[in-house]
């Protein structure tokens, strides 16, 4: 990231299911917490899989403003709106605090699926001796349909949402690129700072696999089956992984540049040096671009001028998935040989769009406390994923630079790295 411009981290919120807000969600890690267990605010008795990472007790109602756009917020866009209010407050920031021309906003999004509570009188209208009739939705299914329905689930409106309440009237945008989303979005948000563009980006993403209809069109095949152990079921680069965990939660940051930061009296929580995209081509036997990780790690360090020793640790992707993980570690392996590895996933499982934004909100979270939370589950060590997995008990780090890593299934790799 060669620029005069220096762009800093003011402010972190973070929505998990081992937490809300930076406090909950640090103390989580640091007791080995585990966020997954059986459903219970989305039960699905006849599915093969009956646990997942659940935000319990979430209520949107305490971040969301004004009150009444509840009612065109789906979960997802709550938890996005939720994670972005934390963020401003971490940063001291309210409506009004910055220019509105010079505030944007870039969140990181994927599809949302609709509940089936939303459809359920249209379907019911469509169903004839048990069968669905295709040809009654158009004349009698849409009157049952509210006419606002669309507006609870397109993925812009997360920051569509947060746009509107804190005035921000600079640029707008979305990205949608499954697990790749929410590092892409920070480094669009990152290049409006660099140009002067704005003076504030407010970035981060939200995502759910836990909605009946994600899991009915992803399916089971690649999720862990251990439902009489759901805490130790997400086991990134283990022996004994079986798949991923679904979960849902969000995350968000506040970005300025170091001289507005400063001007406003702002705490500075971290700095970003550099990011990267890259994409690879994937196949059945390699459902992971090895090329594709491993250029996008050498090009964020030339992006940020610096080499692999100044790094603490690289926080991977680390899904728990049989085949993917082998093929992240061979990259990680290649690209940063030696140095230690960590994978939150085992904490809060897998959100989709939103994995990139946790990892890094909370690797600025490991900077500030100088110790990186140590991977679950970890018990028995993969020859096939030959890297140094932080494990057993947190680590300390003196090095000021973490490395975050996001990748999906279609061969993009996104990553950034922060620092003290």
């Amino acid at each position: 990231m060669q620029s005069q411009v220096e762009v800093v981290i003011t402010g972190t919120g973070v929505v998990t299911p081992i937490g809300i807000g930076n406090e909950a969600v640090w103390e989580s890690l640091m007791q080995g917490k585990s966020g997954i267990a059986p459903l219970s605010e989305f039960p699905m008795p006849d599915y093969p899989v009956s646990f997942g990472g659940e935000l319990k007790g979430f209520e949107g109602k305490k971040y969301v403003q004004p009150r009444k756009a509840l009612k065109v917020m789906c979960r997802e866009i709550q938890t996005g709106f939720a994670a972005a209010a934390l963020a401003m407050e971490s940063a001291g920031l309210k409506p009004g605090s910055i220019t509105p021309e010079r505030l944007g906003v870039v969140f990181g999004s994927e599809m949302m699926y609709s509940d089936f509570e939303d459809l359920r009188a249209a379907y019911d209208q469509c169903i004839e001796e048990g069968w669905y009739q295709h040809d009654r939705w158009g004349p009698s299914a849409m009157s049952e349909t509210n006419p606002l329905w669309m507006l609870k689930y397109l993925p812009n409106m997360p920051a569509c949402h947060v746009g509107i309440y804190f005035d921000g009237r600079g640029h707008n945008n979305t990205i949608c690129l499954e697990e790749a989303s929410a590092i892409n979005a920070m480094a669009e948000a990152i290049s409006h700072l660099q140009r002067g563009a704005m003076d504030c980006m407010i970035t981060g993403a939200c995502g759910t696999r836990l909605n009946l209809n994600v899991l009915l069109y992803r399916g089971d095949s690649l999720l862990s089956h251990r439902n009489e152990a759901p805490e130790k079921a997400s086991r990134p680069f283990e022996k004994n992984r079986d798949g991923m965990v679904n979960s849902e939660g969000a995350a968000a940051l506040i970005l300025e540049p170091r001289e507005k930061a400063e001007a406003r009296g702002a705490t500075i929580l971290g700095r970003v040096l550099g990011t990267s995209s890259t994409f690879g081509r994937v196949s059945d036997q390699a459902p992971v671009s090895v090329s594709a990780v491993e250029r996008c790690i050498q090009n964020i360090l030339a992006d940020a001028g610096i080499t692999k020793n100044d790094l603490a640790c690289v926080f991977a992707h680390g899904s728990s998935n049989v085949a993917d993980d082998a093929l992240e570690a061979e990259a990680i392996k290649s690209a940063l040989l030696g140095l230690p590895v960590v994978a939150l996933k085992s904490y809060y499982g897998h959100t989709g769009a939103g994995c990139g934004a946790l990892d890094t909100a909370i690797a600025v979270l490991s900077l500030g406390h100088g110790k990186v939370p140590a991977t679950l589950n970890y018990e028995t060590p993969d020859p096939a994923c030959d890297i140094p997995v932080i494990h057993g008990q947190p680590l300390d780090i003196d090095k000021s630079a973490i490395l975050v890593i996001s990748y999906t299934r279609r061969g993009q790799c996104s990553g950034i790295v922060v620092a003290r």
